[in-house]
């Protein structure tokens, strides 16, 4: 008897280990969507530093602004060993959530960086 349910269990276990489930935890998530929210946030703020003491004006303000977002999205999947599935829901989150929170952090600094250096 002892065999038989010791077999059972071993061939359950063989099932089991073969097939590829995925298991999410939604904390985990909210807490990378929350780091990579800030991450973006701490960058558009230095990003718009930058651009306003470069002094950076019009489109290739705004384009500064979208490399600044690219490299972060490239550094998060390179953090994750592009294996963005295990860490977020989708690739979308991580490269298009927060752009435009983002977006007005960075018109912010840069206006403001650009009066101090180049105006006063």
């Amino acid at each position: 008897m002892a065999n038989k349910s010791r077999n059972k269990n071993a061939s359950e276990k063989s099932k089991t280990d073969g097939d590829d489930v995925s298991l999410y935890s939604a904390e985990n998530i909210q807490h990378n969507m929350r780091t990579l929210y800030y991450s973006r946030t701490f960058l558009s703020i230095v990003g718009g530093i930058v651009a306003g003491i470069l002094g950076l004006t019009g489109v290739s303000g705004f384009l500064f602004y979208f490399v600044i977002m690219m490299a972060t999205s490239a550094a998060v999947a390179l953090k994750a060993g592009f294996k963005i599935g295990m860490y977020f829901d989708s690739l979308n989150r991580v490269t298009l959530d927060g752009l435009t929170a983002g977006l007005m952090s960075f018109v912010l600094f840069w206006t403001l960086a650009y009066d101090i250096v180049h105006i006063f």
